[in-house]
């Protein structure tokens, strides 16, 4: 009855994730367009675009490293592994172990600088944005990766 729930859990906050990154990178693609085509056409630039697209790159950058612990394509250099594979195991769980400290190092600062914006109501300059929703990004994608995370650990311990 709970693995049918976390499957189910799973599968919609994979949808979220996934559907998020498409939805912002198609959008953040479709200004750059017209920016381009703007700035070649009639010499007019779109100046809400760029500060567009660095929002979108923040975005997918810790969400779909949310999504690459889930799929394990996370970079690792495996070289040790290579030459010792009898140690692939032990790795594995330090590396997941590590994973779990970081994102919990992400939760914890990203909170304290998503405070620090709210306090002190900084905006970003061109789209007036206020920064907090800019700075949400990091605690929540350390909650994502620490779910992740604790899947995986979850999928070694089951496949053994």
């Amino acid at each position: 009855m709970l693995g049918k729930i976390l499957k189910k859990l799973d599968g919609y906050v994979t949808n979220i994730e996934e559907w998020t990154l498409f939805i912002i990178v198609i959008f953040a693609l479709i200004s750059l367009f017209f920016n381009v085509v703007l700035r070649y056409s009639i010499n007019y630039t779109l100046a809400w675009s760029e500060e567009f697209v660095r929002i979108v790159i923040i975005y997918s950058t810790f969400v779909g490293a949310s999504i690459a612990v889930k799929e394990r394509k996370m970079i690792r250099i495996d070289a040790v592994v290579e030459i010792f594979p009898r140690l692939k195991p032990f790795l594995t769980h330090y590396t997941n172990f590590l994973m779990l400290i970081f994102s919990c190092i992400m939760v914890y600062y990203g909170y304290k600088m998503t405070v620090l914006q709210y306090v002190t109501h900084q905006k970003m300059i061109i789209m007036q944005i206020p920064l907090v929703y800019v700075y949400s990004v990091m605690p929540i994608s350390g909650v994502l990766i620490f779910i992740r995370t604790l899947q995986v650990i979850i999928q070694d311990f089951k496949m053994k």
